[in-house]
């Protein structure tokens, strides 16, 4: 396939899943095998292309998170919530650490354990749509200091290829007592210094093979297909969430994850 075709595809792939329960990463690797990419670079690219999604939340939050930045100095709820989102960004630092080898060199290669892990993670958010606890916190910005712990501790499950990093903060903020339209927002807030951090360190270790043999070109068009694709996706989720829930995220992880499982045990 056409390398330049392959990049947007997968730009469109990482826009569309980065801010969604269903697994980015998850269904990346899955498109990569799917399209035929066997160059390791491409594993490198689906961890970059992230920061394209990312700025899409950037620029739809950019009043806010500038109030935010500006406030430092003189106003303790600004203090207050960037306290809350480091807080919970800590664990995914020390867990990323000292699992990235493991995660890039094993995990990574794992097609049936993506599947399972969206399967499993499936039936995880059908439960969770139906027995979740009443919420008592209803703003992304002001949640108690243990509730973001708690939040990004659920957050490192998803270093775990295919059970998705929104879906795990999300599910944690929802268990921890989290209105599920504030639990999606602050997924939106902690994907900023989570996913900046995963694109500098892999920047970092690849940056030499993506200077040879046009990689940088490609991983430009999956940054911009992954910017366009993640600001229409961020635009829509929370109101879609507020009303339909997590099931339809649910269903979706269980149809892809149940086709992988029948290909590769049976096909």
């Amino acid at each position: 396939m056409n390398d330049i075709l392959a990049a947007i595809i997968l730009g469109i792939v990482e826009g569309l899943t980065e801010f969604i329960p269903v697994s980015s990463t998850g269904h990346l690797l899955l498109a990569k095998i799917a399209l035929g990419l066997e160059d390791k670079s491409w594993d490198s690219f689906i961890v970059l292309i992230q920061l394209g999604a990312i700025l899409a939340v950037v620029t739809l939050y950019f009043r806010r998170l500038w109030a935010v930045l500006i406030g430092l100095p003189t106003s303790a709820e600004a203090r207050r919530f960037a306290l809350s989102v480091l807080v919970a960004f800590l664990p995914a630092v020390v867990f990323g650490v000292l699992l990235y080898d493991f995660i890039k060199e094993v995990l990574f290669e794992s097609p049936a354990l993506i599947c399972w892990s969206l399967v499993i993670g499936g039936f995880g958010l059908l439960a969770i749509d139906r027995w979740a606890p009443a919420p008592r916190h209803d703003d992304a910005m002001t949640l108690p200091l243990k509730t973001t712990l708690g939040v990004g501790l659920f957050q490192v499950l998803s270093m775990i290829p295919g059970v998705s990093r929104s879906g795990a903060t999300i599910v944690g903020g929802v268990l921890l007592g989290v209105d599920k339209r504030a639990a999606a927002e602050f997924s939106f807030f902690l994907a900023i210094p989570t996913m900046m951090g995963a694109f500098a360190k892999d920047f970092w270790e690849s940056r030499e093979s993506l200077m040879v043999g046009g990689h940088l070109g490609l991983l430009a068009v999956g940054f911009v297909v992954s910017f366009v694709s993640g600001l229409i996706v961020v635009k829509v989720l929370l109101d879609f969430v507020s009303k339909r829930g997590l099931a339809p995220f649910g269903w979706w992880r269980i149809l892809v994850g149940g086709v992988g499982l029948g290909l590769i045990y049976f096909g």
